[in-house]
């Protein structure tokens, strides 16, 4: 930062990853809570390490080929770190031929049975998520803790309102953030007392008022990273909402350091709105952020077919470009004069624009291939 409180430009040329500067006009971003630092198979986590973006398979961890193909799929759009479930020794013994195929780190998650949790660290899992309060008693989780201590592995401290303890539940009435912190600081002192400390806690609600307190509560009394999302937020729609306000509520005030966006969806799409969410914040940006118009009766083109073209091709583009596709030549190209590149559609025809200035007339046919071109070029010359 400088002495402004500012982020400085951390872009970096020819990098898979651009870090945007936080400007004045954007200062109601706070400056980002300092949290210790953990990796996670080469990964790191907190301590002022880029906010990481990450999902969770949908197949059974027992079918290799379909989950392997499914971690490629969210390796492409820019998954950093991927979670399997482990509810059985199958998913156990995939683990290790999952693992030998893909690049980023594995995460086991793991509920109600600690030896699965051994088993998973000792198969090859980089990391685990588990629940402290449904996987045993004190005996088991220590040994589950000195497993992971030797091997090097972290342990996320998942809480999710919908399992806190009974007696919590009973003291506070209900599962409020004040119960939800209360479950989660249980959990890390039992961790600290067998002297583990590689911890990573979330502590999520299906509903973004009670997950937003309760990690706004959770972060100011604890140094550990905190991976952020609203559990089971629901579909495509209702889901990114939910997700784009709380995640984006907790970034925004500088809280967080992973994120999960949880949608009944394909979990590319928890990928994409990802990382839409770190380019609205001006966090972090990760290929193309596209601008289009809402259209109106001045729109002579399918522009909604027209932006899903363009969105699928460019799904797995990295390099960072400002992109406009815009229903109408007469004030498309004003409207998006911020834009590196941009097309505005027209009656049998549109125009190619860059920077608000109309650099040629285009076949209304051959806007999209155009503009995919010129992406091409850009890339090239970046």
């Amino acid at each position: 930062m400088n002495k402004h409180g500012d982020f400085v430009n951390f872009s970096i040329c020819k990098q898979k990853y651009s870090y945007f500067p936080i400007i004045r006009h954007m200062s109601f971003i706070a400056r980002r809570k300092q949290t210790r630092q953990i990796s996670i198979g080469g990964v790191k986590v907190g301590g002022g390490a880029p906010i990481v973006v990450q999902s969770m398979t949908n197949t059974f961890t027992h079918d290799i080929p379909a989950t392997v193909a499914q971690i490629h799929r969210l390796e492409a759009v820019g998954c950093e770190l991927v979670r399997v479930a482990v509810p059985d020794q199958a998913a156990v013994e995939a683990i290790g031929p999952i693992k030998d195929q893909i690049s980023i780190p594995l995460i086991a998650d793991v509920h109600f049975d600690y030896r699965l949790a051994l088993a998973a660290v000792r198969a090859g899992a980089d990391a685990l998520r588990i629940n402290p309060g449904n996987i045993g008693g004190g005996k088991k989780i220590k040994a589950v803790a000195e497993l992971a201590r030797e091997r090097g592995i972290p342990i996320r401290i998942g809480v999710n309102a919908g399992s806190i303890e009974k007696g919590l539940l009973e003291k506070h009435g209900a599962a409020t953030p004040v119960a939800m912190v209360e479950s989660a600081r249980r959990h890390m002192a039992l961790l600290r007392s067998f002297d583990f400390h590689d911890i990573k806690l979330s502590i999520k609600a299906s509903d973004v008022a009670r997950t937003v307190e309760a990690y706004r509560l959770l972060a100011s009394q604890t140094d550990f990273p905190l991976h952020v999302g609203v559990t089971a937020a629901g579909s495509l729609v209702s889901g990114t909402v939910k997700s784009a306000l709380g995640i984006g509520i907790l970034l925004a005030e500088g809280i967080g350091d992973t994120i999960r966006v949880s949608l009944t969806r394909d979990p590319v799409d928890e990928i994409r709105v990802g990382f839409e969410i770190l380019k609205a914040l001006k966090i972090r940006q990760r290929g193309p952020d596209i601008v289009s118009c809402p259209t109106c009766g001045r729109c002579n083109i399918d522009l909604v077919e027209v932006v899903e073209r363009v969105e699928a091709a460019l799904l797995t583009k990295t390099t960072p470009v400002r992109l406009a596709i815009m229903g109408c030549v007469v004030n498309g190209p004003g409207e998006a004069r911020e834009a590196d590149i941009g097309i505005a559609g027209g009656k049998g025809h549109g125009v190619l624009f860059k920077k608000g200035k109309v650099v040629r007339k285009v076949r209304e046919d051959r806007l999209v291939d155009t503009l995919l071109r010129e992406v091409d070029a850009y890339e090239t010359r970046e």
